[in-house]
């Protein structure tokens, strides 16, 4: 009302007088102007709009289908058709009936396939992933139940009678339940790493079903060529039993061998009668001296972390307790020498001579001056004997090595060490990896500096109380002190590895990958002087165990992309990388290894029981192929109904745009009308 009477009350005001136009035309003019102003006053009270709407979401089944191999290897042909069949026919009608009916596979889990286009060669089962991954899919929303098809078998994942589902699972089993005549390799038993020349063992476990009493011939093979064959004894009474190959690793690199056992008559299938043993061989054992100028804590500390790796063979000296052995090295820790008095000098002799590589390790006897002249890559300038405290900080620009995600953590907590006070200055080439740290400011100052030439690499630690360091971890973690440990193997490792002078290094970026994976090559291009340069064009020939080549273009990237050449068949791959850089020809080579997992083969017994479980426990039952038609009648009477949503949106009037233009074509009719009729 108030609005109204500010509204008249300014058209009174200003159409009241006598106006050089008629009567008419200053009532129309009065009205246009009432309107407008009442409307703007309305306005300014910030008025809103309030709208509701609803949305209607009818209820969805998903068909969940296991298209693992096992289902298409184990399942009777004209039991998966009929099963196929029946997701169909089940999905046509659910549409019919209001439903909506979406279809997930393992392959699939998180997006739409379709009933039709199913193909039963997923190399792992994970149903509980399958199951967990549509829960979230469809949280909140109107899910009237999961039709699940499988045969039961599960070996990747956990088992999902231990998750929680809040919808029906209708489980439709397939498979066949019946123990088979059969035999299999459930697993090989080894070490990964072998040494050139060392005896290692692979064992065998040999499953058997229905050739109790029997005998069965297993062969380890390498590259389809014969190494050994053993007769084993298959007792009865029992259902599985094991044999042992010993083998001689050959030359370093990588070693593929095949188990097999030989098919026997009656056998149901053979696909399960193989299995690959992957292994890195490699030279053998490091040689490392520890060597140091009096008995200290850190010795024992070092020689404890140096023995974690079955890599190393330590031999541990100290100056005057027993003359130094005649032996050949491959790295030294040389604790606190060179030291003041000239003790242990026959050991650095040893190390100039042979360009060992080494590392210091700085403590109160060392004779600084003497290690300047080392040529290590620091210089350190004491001022006087002093010390500063200090606890170790990662340089996050150092990358010849990484660390873990929780060393920063577990470095925080070392108690701090003691190092020399004074000028530390880094020559050319020389690296830190770890920056002191006094109380809780981060300095600039090196704590373990890499340094040397190519020929002879070397790395100073200038504290000698890391020994407490290793036993606070210790203390913190259940006497684990793995960023310690590792600490000290990856220096040790960076000391004794072949120096890089390639300038193109193409290299998988993983150790090994599975059929699944999808296998990545990273690259790395360098000018002549070893700079990183990008852009690089590279040609990647990979060669697969029979020969066969396969040929793949790519460029390096400033953004580190690797190149993807999706999942490959088991094996071991030889690669050659070629490049043309600054005119120069590089190449490159090495090996990369694909495991075969070979997990759906090792069952073909369906298990029912769980499939039975999982309906049980959502208030459903079991079904059959056969059953389709009591399954769709099933779901259709859990009166699953659409499901209505309302949402309340407020707008503020002032927002629309269309009463912009009302407004102004209103005021402009009045002023239109008013000059037109003589007036302003």
């Amino acid at each position: 009302m108030l609005c109204l009477a500010a509204g008249a009350g300014y058209a009174a005001l200003l159409y009241s007088a006598k106006a050089p136009w008629s009567k008419a035309l200053n009532l129309g003019l009065a009205a246009l102007r009432f309107v407008v102003v009442s409307f703007l006053s309305f306005l300014l009270l910030s008025p809103f709009l309030k709208t509701t709407s609803t949305t209607t979401e009818p209820p969805t089944v998903v068909l969940a289908v296991d298209d693992s191999q096992s289902v298409g290897l184990f399942t009777p042909a004209p039991v998966l058709q009929q099963a196929t069949a029946g997701l169909q026919q089940l999905a046509a009608t659910l549409r019919g009936r209001g439903f909506t009916v979406e279809t997930r596979t393992l392959r699939a889990a998180r997006r739409p396939a379709r009933p039709d286009s199913l193909q039963f060669q997923t190399a792992a089962t994970d149903l509980d992933g399958m199951l967990t991954g549509i829960k979230d899919a469809y949280e909140g929303r109107n899910l009237a139940g999961v039709v699940l098809l499988s045969d039961g078998i599960v070996n990747q994942g956990r088992s999902p009678v231990y998750s929680e589902f809040s919808f029906p699972i209708y489980s439709v089993a397939v498979g066949d339940t019946v123990p088979k005549k059969d035999l299999s390799l459930p697993a090989l038993t080894y070490n990964r790493v072998a040494f050139s020349g060392n005896k290692f063992p692979i064992e065998a476990e040999i499953s058997y079903e229905g050739f109790a009493g029997g005998t069965a011939v297993v062969q380890l093979r390498e590259s389809g060529r014969v190494l050994q064959t053993q007769r084993v004894r298959l007792p009865a009474g029992r259902s599985r039993q094991k044999t042992t190959f010993l083998v001689t690793a050959p030359a370093p690199g990588k070693r593929r061998y095949e188990v097999v056992i030989e098919r026997q008559p009656g056998e149901f299938t053979p696909l399960n009668n193989a299995k690959f043993a992957y292994l890195e061989i490699v030279k053998g054992k490091l040689r490392v001296l520890l060597a140091g100028a009096a008995p200290h804590p850190d010795l024992k500390a070092l020689r404890a972390a140096i023995l974690q790796n079955d890599n190393f063979d330590l031999t541990t000296y100290l100056p005057g307790i027993a003359p130094l052995r005649a032996q050949e090295f491959d790295v030294a820790v040389l604790h606190q020498l060179p030291t003041r008095g000239g003790v242990g000098a026959e050991v650095l002799a040893r190390v100039r001579a042979r360009r060992l590589p080494a590392l210091y390790i700085i403590g109160a006897q060392s004779d600084l001056p003497a290690y300047n002249s080392l040529g290590t890559g620091l210089t350190i300038t004491p001022r006087g004997s002093q010390t500063d405290e200090v606890t170790p900080v990662l340089n996050p620009a150092f990358s010849r090595f990484t660390f873990e995600d929780d060393a920063p953590r577990r470095f925080a907590a070392y108690p701090p060490a003691p190092v020399p006070f004074g000028d530390l200055r880094l020559g050319g080439g020389a690296e830190a990896a770890l920056f002191q740290q006094v109380g809780r400011l981060k300095t600039p100052k090196p704590l373990l500096v890499f340094g040397g030439t190519p020929a002879q690499r070397q790395a100073t630690l200038l504290t000698d109380g890391s020994w407490q360091w290793r036993l606070q971890e210790a203390a913190d973690h259940d006497d684990r002190p793995e960023a310690y440990d590792r600490l000290i193997v990856r220096t040790l490792q960076l000391l004794t590895a072949n120096a890089n002078k390639k300038r193109l290094d193409v290299y998988p970026t993983q150790d090994a990958f599975t059929t699944q994976d999808d296998v990545t090559f990273g690259a790395e291009t360098y000018n002549t002087i070893f700079e990183r340069i990008y852009n690089q064009p590279i040609t990647l020939t990979l060669t697969d165990e029979k020969q066969k080549a396969r040929t793949f273009s790519f460029t390096t990237s400033e953004d580190g992309a690797p190149l993807h050449l999706g999942a490959l068949p088991g094996g071991l791959y030889r690669y050659a990388a070629r490049a043309t850089l600054g005119g120069q020809a590089q190449q490159d080579a090495g090996e990369l290894l694909v495991q075969e997992q070979q997990l759906e083969t090792l069952s073909a017994r369906a298990d029912h029981n769980l499939l039975y479980q999982l309906a049980r426990r959502s208030g459903s039952r079991l079904y059959f192929p056969a059953q389709f038609a009591q399954l769709t009648r099933d779901i259709q009477q859990a009166n699953a109904r659409p499901v209505i949503y309302s949402q309340e949106n407020l707008k503020d009037l002032i927002n629309l745009k269309w009463l912009f233009f009302l407004i102004l074509a209103l005021i402009t009719a009045e002023w239109a009308a008013r000059k037109y009729s003589g007036g302003v």
